[in-house]
């Protein structure tokens, strides 16, 4: 299982339903796919196929929905 938390500008924000305690969040488009750690900050953990340009916009929408995320992994995880 894989909830998506939100999609924006093409990109699809989900977490893994079995996967490391750390918190976290995929992201995936056609143009690739990345993984942000969002605890203690938001830090880019993986990287596949995106640009610069492109992992600073994930970057800036995993800001602006940093509460949403956390939320929903909180709600999903039960922590």
């Amino acid at each position: 299982m894989s909830p998506t938390v939100f999609r924006e500008r093409g990109y699809r924000f989900f977490f893994f339903s079995r996967e490391e305690p750390r918190i976290h969040v995929h992201v995936i488009s056609g143009d690739g796919e990345a993984k942000f750690w969002l605890e203690p900050e938001i830090e880019l953990a993986k990287n596949f196929r995106y640009s610069r340009k492109q992992i600073k916009e994930i970057e800036i929408l995993i800001e602006e929905h940093y509460d949403e995320l956390i939320g929903a992994w909180r709600e999903h995880f039960g922590s």
